[in-house]
């Protein structure tokens, strides 16, 4: 259920979404809430607190357009070691949970709260309403040792979430979550409203507000460092750059919004048929894909997904897709980085290769073909009609990547800082100068101001959203981006001066490679049960060979080969298809999917943000050039040709009733995307 949820949410994490509040009564009941309503989703989100000293429990209530599938709220304005309640439709009801998350994964059920829904609970044909009392919902402990709490005489934003996608089952309690503000009333009134009664309570007492920003735990106020460098975000692209300043000598500090992810960086997420040998699911290649978390955590996207690594051919960097001449020679610096992080095609420490039916199968439907294998990583400039298993960057049967190699050299250097739970909201600046960065945490500096030694940089590693989102509310960018950053109650007092704001095409020609997936089934095939028991009923014998010494099945993700072709469009440009052929999927046995992908596009979108602050495509990237999605289905009609001439081999998805142009056609956009944002 919660992987479902996660695909959708589109707003989350406090600092992001943060607006001042207001008292308003809600007509339907006559409570005085303090709250607001969201100006993209229209859903509103209020709580009252009893004037009393320490206090326990709170009012709220949520009130959604029934297409909201879901929505909560975090009453200390971040998602981290706090209470999270969330409900959602079910039929005539509304089922609700309380929900605590160590990190940014998946929330587990938190039974400290007790939850009362209170008599305007209803659906109707317009709106669905949670109102509730949340009583021992003040003050809980974390699972660092301390104890966190609601604010009650402080403030902050309200921090919500949203989602348009439904939870698997909406009659089970167990889903997902975020807001903040602050509201008092008198004692008598607030007991009044806790039993039941509505509008025949009145108020004695008239609430107060707050106008602070969220602020993330520690809130304590300390004296500023400057830095020579600070770098924002510390996904793959982040840490190589502090890494390679850090050699410099040069003070530096690395900002990254999410936790650990790894065991050894301090993670402890994992699944519980590996507790006690130190290893959490981000160190465990097999459980890349089990459910799916934005990368808002160290290492970023190289923390989660499959890992796969492929060295640059020199077309990647070719004068012809509008790169520098100087980029040209990449190698020397290819050698250095493929010296630290070596590719592997065998990554289980036995150096054996598991589940390789869907690769025996498919290398058949190729040889028809007129493809040739080879080892992909040692011909990287050799990408027509060949394949070859799949590469990754594992490391001794455990996840790689940059956090394993550059995180850990530049770790060990004194003049480097890595500070994470901290979300940078936008750039401090004088025109064009630099002066620093304005971040959730006042342990870093006043109003969580990190400055810049004098001629110190920025370095903007937040991601195709973050950087953009970043950039708007600094004043740079179009001025349709930078104005919804002007009418934000929190970013829009930080943004510089309207004579200094920077003109630049911020979040325009982006591109990104489309991606279609293809079912086929075969008897041969072993589908390991479509990769769905892995995090919480693996077979065991794969469990205890990766335990025993990182080999076997779980030592991989699941792509097992990928393949290359180059096609001319009828515009005379070249573009290449991939394609990865993995084992399991859609639920069904014995078969393998097959995910096409083109490189070399020419199709372009836009990325920018909406009132409530949240990036979002604003132009999706995906086949405005016709000529694009032309090469796609061409590349996809010729592959699926020689399937009958494999016995067993059917191809399912799309089934014989579709053609390969309405399938590529009809294609869901979410799915096209494939998680590349």
């Amino acid at each position: 259920m919660l992987s479902r949820l996660a695909l959708g949410i589109l707003t989350l994490v406090g600092p992001a979404l943060s607006q001042l509040g207001a008292a308003y009564t809600d007509p339907v009941n006559g409570i005085t809430f303090w709250g607001l309503t969201d100006a993209v989703h229209g859903v509103t989100y209020g709580y009252i607190f009893p004037l009393v000293d320490n206090p326990t429990e709170f009012i709220g209530e949520i009130v959604a357009p029934i297409d909201t599938q879901w929505a909560g709220v975090s009453p200390t304005g971040t998602m981290l070691q706090s209470l999270l309640l969330v409900a959602w439709p079910n039929g005539n009801s509304v089922v609700r949970s309380a929900r605590f998350a160590t990190d940014y994964v998946q929330p587990l059920s938190f039974s400290q709260p007790v939850l009362t829904d209170l008599p305007t609970t209803t659906v109707n044909s317009t709106h669905w309403r949670w109102v509730y009392r949340c009583q021992d919902c003040v003050s809980w402990p974390t699972t660092t040792g301390g104890t966190n709490s609601i604010p009650v005489n402080g403030g902050g934003a309200p921090a919500w979430v949203f989602s348009s996608i439904p939870v698997d089952d909406p009659s089970d309690p167990n889903s997902t979550f975020q807001e903040h503000t602050d509201s008092r009333v008198d004692s008598a009134t607030y007991n009044c409203w806790a039993s039941g009664n509505t509008n025949s309570c009145a108020p004695t007492a008239t609430t107060t507000s707050t106008t602070t920003t969220t602020k993330t735990t520690p809130t304590t106020t300390a004296t500023a460092t400057p830095y020579d460098y600070i770098v924002v975000g510390a996904g793959p692209g982040g840490i190589v750059t502090a890494d390679r300043i850090s050699e410099t000598g040069k003070k530096i500090l690395l900002l990254e919004r999410g936790g650990p992810a790894t065991w050894e960086t301090g993670g402890t997420y994992g699944p519980t048929w590996a507790a006690g040998h130190n290893l959490t699911k981000f160190d465990i290649p097999g459980l890349f894909d089990i459910t799916v978390f934005a990368g808002c955590l160290l290492g970023g996207g190289t923390s989660i997904n499959g890992a796969l690594y492929w060295v640059p051919p020199y077309s990647d960097f070719a004068t012809s897709s509008g790169w520098p001449a100087s980029w040209g020679n990449h190698l020397p610096y290819t050698n250095k980085m493929l010296a630290r992080l070596p590719s592997t095609d065998a990554p289980s420490t036995d150096n054996k290769r598991y589940l390789e039916q869907s690769a025996n199968v498919a290398a058949q439907l190729l040889n028809y073909q007129g493809y040739r294998q080879s080892t992909i990583n040692d011909n990287p400039d050799d990408k027509e009609h060949v394949y070859g298993y799949s590469s990754y960057d594992f490391i001794g049967g455990k996840r790689g990547g940059a956090v394993a190699t550059y995180f850990k050299s530049a770790s060990s250097r004194p003049n480097f800082t890595y500070r994470q739970y901290t979300y940078v909201q936008n750039l401090v600046r004088n025109g064009s100068q630099i002066l620093g960065v304005q971040t959730n945490d006042t342990s870093l500096g006043p109003d969580g101001i990190i400055p810049l030694n004098p001629n110190g940089r920025v370095v903007l590693s937040a991601g195709s959203f973050g950087t953009p989102r970043t950039l708007f509310r600094s004043g740079i960018g179009p001025t349709d981006m930078i104005t919804l950053a002007q009418n934000d109650a929190t970013a829009g007092p930080r943004l510089p001066p309207q004579s200094q704001w920077i003109d630049l095409p911020v979040g325009y020609n982006v591109s990104d490679n489309p991606s279609i997936n293809l079912v086929f089934t075969h008897p041969s095939i072993d589908a390991y049960e479509n990769w769905a028991d892995v995090w919480s009923d693996p077979r065991p014998a794969d469990v205890s060979q990766y335990l025993a010494d990182f080999s076997g099945v779980l030592a991989s993700a699941s792509p097992r080969l990928n393949f290359w072709r180059a096609l001319s469009g009828t515009d005379g440009k070249t573009r290449w298809v991939q394609g990865t052929v993995r084992p399991g999927a859609a639920s069904v046995n014995t078969t393998y999917p097959y995910n096409a992908r083109s490189t070399g596009i020419t199709s372009r979108g836009r990325v920018g943000i909406d009132a409530a602050m949240t990036a979002r495509p604003l132009v999706n990237p995906w086949f405005s050039d016709p000529v694009d999605k032309a090469v796609l289905i061409q590349a996809i009609n010729d592959l699926v040709l020689n399937v009958k001439n494999i016995p067993g081999l059917t191809l399912i998805t799309p089934d014989n009733t579709t053609t390969i142009t309405d399938y590529v056609n009809n294609y869901d956009t979410v799915s096209l995307e494939l998680d590349h944002f």
